[in-house]
């Protein structure tokens, strides 16, 4: 298992379907090429996780997210600034199954984590985002948590810090403004 600090380490690796770990705004997440089912079936797998359930694609831009959804409303664009808040958008129709799970929706966030911005501005990709732990156990914290949980079965960890959340981000729903998941 390759631990680096440099998200440029990543890229290759990252085009060949790599699962790896980073740090967010509370915990380390999982992540992988979204659009590679491959690797997010193995993602899926590591973690224990049903595909039914959905995903959450994290971004530095909206841009890097807008082909999964649906056109957003003049209210739901006001959401796609950086923040610490995952919505809930309706996904476009030719949207992979194994990102939305049961639903005809998509979490996204579009992060304020320094790390991740610069991680996905060098991969030019959203990513999957989901907690670096198996389904049940609690979230991995640091790079050390993640290798002692996960050793063996990823292939990279991003060393770094995560941010100043106690919790995983909040999840709203970007029509309704219900919360889904509270922080």
């Amino acid at each position: 298992m390759l631990i680096t600090k440099n998200p440029n380490d990543l890229k290759t690796h990252f085009l060949h379907g790599a699962v790896f770990a980073y740090p967010t705004e509370a915990v380390y997440g999982l992540g992988c090429d979204p659009i590679n089912e491959t690797a997010v079936m193995r993602l899926l797998e590591i973690k224990q996780r049903p595909v039914n359930k959905g995903l959450i694609l994290i971004a530095s831009d909206f841009s890097q997210v807008e082909s999964f959804l649906k056109p957003l409303n003049k209210d739901q664009l006001a959401f796609t600034q950086p923040s610490e808040t995952t919505y809930i958008y309706p996904a476009n129709p030719n949207t992979p199954e194994w990102l939305t799970g049961d639903f005809e929706s998509l979490a996204v966030r579009i992060t304020k984590h320094p790390l991740v911005r610069k991680l996905c501005e060098t991969l030019d990709s959203a990513l999957v985002s989901t907690s670096a732990n198996l389904s049940g156990d609690e979230p991995a914290r640091t790079a050390e948590d993640v290798k002692n949980a996960l050793d063996g079965l990823i292939d990279i960890i991003i060393d770094g810090e995560t941010g100043d959340l106690d919790k995983p981000t909040e999840i709203r729903d970007s029509i309704s403004g219900q919360i889904i998941r509270a922080n």
